[in-house]
């Protein structure tokens, strides 16, 4: 059954605290000035409703950099917060076509089906749990089952997210569609990057995020940046029959 998801959580100041390191260390190693270090390696553009266009003269992001360098000086990541609720989570999201349980898909300009994934667990345990496994399934048999019954049935399916990297995350899809995995090579201004650090209430995970800095702090060139991350983001691609297939659907 299709169900109606929540707005999606505000994220906690500690996101933007990270990524201020992050752009920081980018520019200690390449001289690149604050605004472009922002724009090209945070999540920042699109977290305070700015679309996806990543256009340095955009009068948002430009009313943005010049409170931060004013008013926002002293404390950058406190000025990028109070931006953030502002608009929290506005105009972040594209349009789904539909959402059953923790997935939804949205049809692309590319001409693809776009799959997406959202903790909308709220008994605190893991939705990727081995106990929630079939839950997640039956989600993803209702989620094909409508696609297969849309004007978009043919088109291929394609997914984006560090959580490719996870075997419980894997598991719960066809066997042609994981191992078409391969590296995006730059997905620094995405959440299918940073949001490896976030837990399902939007809070840090310290587990994760410790190996990150320290592994920041040891990098002596830009190129190198890449490496700090625990995952990389993987992108993956199945023709939309492996999918009615794997679920059983008639």
């Amino acid at each position: 059954m299709m169900r109606v998801v929540k707005s999606r959580p505000v994220f906690t100041k500690e996101l933007f605290d990270l990524q201020f390191l992050f752009a920081n260390r980018v520019c200690a190693l390449s001289g690149m000035a604050p605004e472009r270090a922002l724009l090209r390696y945070t999540n920042f553009y699109v977290r305070l409703g700015l679309g996806r266009a990543f256009d340095l003269e955009h009068p948002g992001w430009q009313s943005y950099i010049t409170g931060l360098n004013d008013t926002g000086a002293a404390d950058p990541g406190a000025w990028t917060y109070r931006c953030y609720l502002q608009n929290a989570e506005a105009n972040t999201a594209p349009p789904s076509a539909a959402t059953f349980g923790c997935f939804s898909y949205a049809i692309s300009d590319a001409g693809v089906v776009r799959l997406h994934f959202r903790n909308t667990e709220t008994d605190g345990d893991s939705s990727l749990g081995a106990d929630r496994a079939d839950q997640r399934r039956a989600e993803l048999a209702a989620l094909f089952g409508h696609l297969r019954q849309s004007r978009h049935a043919a088109l291929p399916v394609v997914g984006v997210s560090w959580l490719y990297n996870l075997d419980a995350y894997r598991r719960l899809f066809p066997a042609a569609y994981v191992q078409s995995a391969r590296v995006v090579p730059d997905a620094l201004r995405s959440m299918s990057l940073w949001g490896q650090f976030v837990d399902r209430h939007g809070r840090i995970k310290e587990s994760m995020t410790q190996p990150f800095l320290a592994s920041l702090e040891r990098q002596t060139s830009r190129e190198g940046l890449n490496e700090c991350f625990p995952f990389q983001v993987l992108t993956v691609r199945a023709p939309a029959p492996a999918f009615y297939d794997f679920y059983g659907l008639p």
